[in-house]
């Protein structure tokens, strides 16, 4: 993409637009995956935060960068681009020395001093005895399960409130505007009388109060729990999409009305950077073992990317036709999602996923499992050292 405007190729741009999607649809799923697998259970719900943490800073440092004042000009354009290889080439140099997730040495690849020494590097120490017998018993229970696919994910009963938890969350994680909301806040500045040339640094303020909303999430998610965050999190959206909803259609007629419209954002950000936007993936690594965490990542992301790709399709002609109006729907569906969490997603904090997955036995009410169709309803008691 840096080489684009010196080769007069805007084929380069899609070509590489097209790698970079392909990249972030593959980090997305995996990362956090990757982090969930390698996490002390006391730490897994703070490590699984990280990554969204990441994306908000890099949202931020891009509309930084996308200032009009930097790189946003004929002239800057490429480099700003061009910037996306920076990280690429800093994981192609540091991934090599990244240990292989313990959990997949052992139970995938049933190799266990692999696994043990991975263990121990990971840690730090060489006492690494009750969590490989975590997994050992992670490994036993799943034996007779094989690998799950997505087809089978869909078939097998004693997953069923699991697969029905992520397409919910991710879906509503989406579907609940927060693009919408970055993509109207501009008008919203410039209603409440920003000027032209200052909406671009309000923007980065806004960007700024994700990044540090989310911080605060990766310190209080084991604290306050995943089902809490969730909860309060599509909450303040909802309430905010309401008051939004108000405040847009009153704004000509009360003069401080823009005002409660940019409180409403931001109030929708923090929401959203507290529990919608960092936990759902969490949720997923957690709720569901070594054999189907996989598929059910590729399940989560496939509704999360298909989600996205829908808001940012319709919501210019939903604008059109509804207006101020537009939100009510996202506030429906931040309803919903509050509403399916309180009845239904458990609490998986300072649990084992032996643990968490029977709670799911119990409520997918598995009495019989066949080992060629489901997975094992009843597991060894679980270690609870660290």
């Amino acid at each position: 993409m840096g080489c684009s405007k010196v080769a007069g190729s805007f084929e380069m741009i899609i070509l590489s637009r097209l790698l970079v999607g392909i990249c972030a649809g593959l980090s997305s799923n995996v990362v956090p995956m990757y982090l969930g697998e390698l996490a002390p259970k006391n730490l897994r719900g703070g490590l699984g935060v990280v990554p969204q943490l990441f994306i908000t800073i890099g949202i931020l440092v891009a509309q930084i960068f996308g200032l009009r004042s930097l790189l946003a000009s004929e002239e800057g354009w490429p480099i700003l681009l061009g910037v996306t290889g920076v990280p690429a080439a800093l994981q192609l140099l540091l991934l090599p020395f990244f240990p292989e997730s313990p959990r997949y040495l052992l139970i995938q690849k049933k190799d266990e001093v692999a696994a043990q020494t991975a263990l121990k590097r990971l840690r730090g120490w060489d006492d690494v005895g009750p969590e490989m017998e975590e997994i050992r018993q992670e490994d036993e229970a799943e034996r007779a399960v094989g690998f799950v696919s997505v087809l089978k994910l869909f078939r097998t009963r004693s997953l069923r409130w699991q697969v029905i938890s992520v397409i919910v969350l991710m879906g509503g994680q989406q579907l609940s505007g927060v693009n919408a909301i970055y993509y109207y806040a501009d008008q919203i500045y410039l209603s409440a009388g920003v000027k032209e040339n200052d909406v671009q640094y309000v923007t980065v303020g806004t960007g700024a109060v994700n990044v540090l909303m989310t911080v605060c999430a990766v310190f209080v998610v084991e604290l306050l729990g995943r089902r809490f965050l969730l909860l309060l999190g599509f909450s303040v959206c909802f309430t905010a999409c309401c008051v939004l909803t108000a405040a847009l259609a009153l704004q000509d007629t009360i003069s401080w009305m823009p005002y409660v419209s940019i409180a409403c954002i931001i109030a929708y950000v923090v929401g959203h950077a507290l529990g919608p936007s960092p936990v759902p993936a969490v949720l997923i690594t957690e709720t569901f073992l070594q054999s189907s965490r996989p598929a059910a990542f590729m399940v989560g992301g496939s509704v999360h990317w298909l989600s996205n790709f829908t808001v940012g399709l319709i919501f210019p002609f939903v604008q059109v036709g509804l207006g101020a109006y537009s939100f009510v729907i996202f506030g429906v569906i931040c309803l919903l999602t509050t509403i399916y969490t309180f009845l239904v997603v458990p609490e998986t904090k300072a649990k084992t996923f032996i643990e968490i997955n029977q709670i799911f036995t119990k409520m997918n009410k598995v009495s019989e499992v066949h080992p060629e169709k489901e997975e094992l309803e009843e597991f060894p008691p679980s270690t609870r050292g660290q």
